[in-house]
């Protein structure tokens, strides 16, 4: 994608794909008032900004495509800092794809994905943070991750970096001016607010990091794999996880074949619940098959919940299949049938691993399982404080909390501190997209859909 500023005109369907009671047909470049009249017979007077005109949209030999709303934003005040047009019509494919088609033999090109946002980005309309916030936003999976989508989008989360950005700066200059004018009489820390301005600072990104991280977890969620012995109540975990019958629960070993996947919402947060067939020695073709994908699933999990019988303990068999669960990889130790076992539900440490005890099938103890996803998750219940980060924008915070700790510790060098500051300052713009490579800009943009 092109980081410089465009200066042809885009068109596409900006609503879902499928038939619906209406559909919209976006255009985005310069002087779309031409268009707008030929595409709808109407002279160029009749049609006002921001005002829907009932209006017919038009073939180029004149005959009716569809009827609907035209609106016409002008720039610089539209979304895209250009001007837009929105054509709002029946919903169906061939009404969508002939008024799209129209647009382009009036000289507009297919947008590319995310290419309405890319332009509203590089005219300043939205920062980068914000632009993000526009596709979190459409993918949202709960109502927790919705809102925090919504805060990005507003701006919060760039105005709390830019808060930070600014601070930055009003140090560097401190520390640059007093290198530039040293007084020898004087010790620059104790003349200065250097010291507890950094100390300020560091303490307000410790906060920023923790907000982010929280929508992080609500952005990204959870991977958790159920694994273990046939019969040890694997798929009655899921489905009282996911509260129906998902996957099919009989006294026969081996009946669960493939991966089956469920996503559940704990307190807002995705987790993904993926049941797998019963790890054990088995002669039969497909249950091997199943076997393989198991320890493939296990491999890519966030964690894992080995289950087994309340009643048996640990055997040989679950050691076996505990010392092949690869390492770094948080492991919970279900014990289930707690019911038939006469235990009552509870949690406990063995050798620093967590231990459930519950009953998928009578659903005693869930609360706890619950709990420990929680925690697995890094949930402190800030929901509504959160603000929903990606992957690069923690990278990015914590690089700064990396170079404002580098700064404190060289704060007997002026000289170096204001380099890590320097560079702090650096990773903190790189969120919103004032230090963004352009090859960056082309993977951000290039995942939103057609039409946004």
């Amino acid at each position: 994608m092109p980081a410089s500023k465009p200066t042809d005109t885009i068109a596409a369907i900006a609503t879902p794909p499928g038939r619906g009671g209406i559909g919209v047909v976006r255009v985005s470049g310069p002087d779309l008032l031409p268009m707008a009249a030929r595409l709808t017979g109407k002279p160029i007077e009749r049609i006002a900004p921001r005002r829907a005109l009932l209006v017919d949209f038009l073939a180029a030999d004149g005959r009716l495509l569809d009827q609907g709303l035209l609106l016409y934003f002008p720039a610089p005040h539209s979304f895209t800092g250009e001007d837009v047009l929105e054509l709002h019509g029946h919903g169906g494919p061939v009404v969508m794809h002939s008024l799209l088609s129209r647009c382009l033999e009036l000289g507009a090109r297919l947008a590319e994905p995310g290419e309405f946002s890319l332009r509203a980005y590089l005219n300043d309309k939205i920062d980068l943070a914000q632009a993000e916030g526009i596709a979190d936003l459409i993918d949202a999976a709960s109502l927790q991750a919705a809102r925090a989508a919504a805060r990005s989008l507003s701006g919060e989360f760039s105005r709390a970096v830019r808060a930070l950005t600014d601070a930055l700066v009003e140090l560097r200059s401190l520390i640059e001016a007093t290198l530039d004018f040293p007084d020898e009489e004087l010790d620059p820390l104790t003349a200065t607010d250097i010291v507890p301005r950094l100390e300020r600072l560091r303490a307000d990104l410790t906060r920023l990091r923790t907000r982010a991280r929280e929508g992080s977890v609500l952005r990204s969620g959870l991977t958790v794999v159920l694994a273990g012995l046939p019969n040890v109540g694997k798929s009655s975990l899921l489905n009282r996880l996911a509260g129906e019958e998902r996957a099919i629960v009989t006294e026969i070993a081996g009946t669960t074949r493939d991966a089956v996947r469920e996503t559940i919402l704990v307190e807002g947060i995705p987790v993904s619940i993926i049941d797998t067939a019963g790890l054990r020695e088995t002669e039969d073709a497909v249950e091997k098959i199943g076997i393989a994908r198991t320890w493939q699933e296990i491999g890519r999990a966030d964690a894992i919940l080995q289950i087994v019988d309340a009643r048996c303990g640990i055997t040989p068999a679950d050691q076996a299949i505990a010392v092949r669960l690869p390492a770094g990889i948080e492991r919970i130790i279900i014990e289930n049938k707690c019911d038939l076992a006469k235990r009552p539900p509870g949690r406990h440490l063995v050798h620093g691993v967590v231990h459930l005890i519950l009953s998928a099938k009578q659903g005693a103890g869930m609360e706890l399982l619950h709990q420990e996803l929680l925690r697995i998750a890094g949930w402190q219940g800030h929901g509504e404080d959160a603000l929903l980060a990606r992957a690069r924008h923690l990278e990015a915070l914590a690089e700064a909390d990396e170079c404002l700790a580098a700064a404190h510790s060289h704060l007997h060098r002026l000289e170096l501190a204001a380099e890590e500051l320097r560079l702090a300052q650096q990773a903190l713009s790189g969120i919103t997209g004032e230090f963004t490579a352009d090859d960056l800009l082309g993977v951000i943009f290039g995942r939103f859909c057609i039409g946004k």
